[in-house]
């Protein structure tokens, strides 16, 4: 009777783990950081946050959304609620109507649309290589951050995915590069995908061509190709953060004179779905660069880039 409840409590041990490693670094980090602030709604109003009941979930998506955060965020701190309870061995019902229910009413209050973050189009890109090009520090940094840039925009890359690509997930081949994505948030199984990006006629925009100058300028030949600087323009082994790039774009947007509030490191990916559905490329080309599951989210790049160019408006002569 021990040996079998030792053997239960290890195959627990092995399914909660096989449960984290199934989630990946930056959506775990996302789950905790949701789970915190529902943490402290529960500290300051009495309430049990671990395990919880549906009722006190229900209490605290109408918290959230009297101080108005969009529907996609009450959806997400839902999921990292539910998540968190998996991980540590509780069941919790997510889809008790008394939280269902209490979520469509909340929609039908706000409506259904909601403006996610703007994408980086091709206007707001050469702004920021041309302010990278003028910005007084070493050539070395505005190569890389030149090439975070326009790698991020051309591969449509999350910023995780960029941050996390090694030299040896390169294969430079005549129309351009290769580069495998190991694991995304999307990809549950750990499949990987290959990105492939061509040269661009373009070489102040071509992300193939900056990619090749940056790993010769650095003299990287293993491990990650995007890492830190020292105060002394000393290039490290440290892999750069996904915050990192956030910054580097709001940053970059502000000193081209672009309000950053409503950009982040999305920005780069979203841009990417938005220019190429505006050039004519169809959903399921979008989608093998992107690696979007489903077509929901291509679809609405698609819309947003079609509104002008089929306008029934433009059919009047005035």
């Amino acid at each position: 009777m021990n040996e079998l409840t030792t053997d239960l409590k290890s195959l627990h041990e092995a399914t909660l783990n096989n449960l984290k490693s199934s989630k990946a670094n930056n959506t775990l980090r996302a789950y905790k950081s949701d789970f915190k602030d529902f943490g402290a709604f529960c500290v300051k109003n009495g309430f049990k946050s671990l395990p919880t009941e549906p009722k006190i979930v229900s209490l605290y998506i109408t918290h959230l959304s009297i101080k108005d955060a969009k529907m996609s965020t009450l959806r997400r701190r839902l999921v990292s609620i539910g998540v968190i309870h998996k991980l540590k061995g509780h069941y919790l019902d997510t889809k008790h109507p008394i939280i269902i229910e209490n979520l469509m009413g909340i929609k039908r209050k706000k409506g259904n649309f909601q403006r996610g973050k703007k994408p980086i189009l091709i206007n707001q890109l050469k702004a920021i290589v041309n302010v990278i090009d003028n910005e007084k520090t070493e050539e070395i940094k505005k190569i890389r951050n030149k090439t975070i840039i326009l790698i991020g925009f051309g591969g449509g890359f999350r910023r995780a995915e960029l941050v996390s690509i090694d030299f040896e997930d390169l294969e430079f081949v005549p129309e351009g590069v290769k580069i495998i994505v190991r694991k995304s948030k999307t990809d549950q199984f750990g499949e990987g995908m290959i990105k492939g990006l061509p040269y661009f006629s373009n070489e102040t925009y071509c992300p193939v061509r900056h990619l090749k100058k940056w790993l010769g300028l650095s003299s990287i030949k293993s491990g990650p190709i995007f890492r830190r600087f020292s105060k002394s323009f000393k290039l490290s082994d440290n892999r750069l953060t996904d915050q990192s790039v956030a910054l580097l774009i709001k940053n970059y947007l502000s000193l081209a004179g672009i309000e950053n509030k409503n950009y982040s490191g999305h920005s780069l990916r979203s841009g990417f779905a938005t220019v190429t559905a505006e050039s004519g490329a169809d959903e399921r080309s979008i989608m093998t660069m992107t690696g979007h599951k489903t077509t929901q989210m291509v679809r609405r790049y698609i819309k947003e880039a079609n509104l002008f160019k089929n306008n029934a408006l433009n059919k009047i002569k005035i």
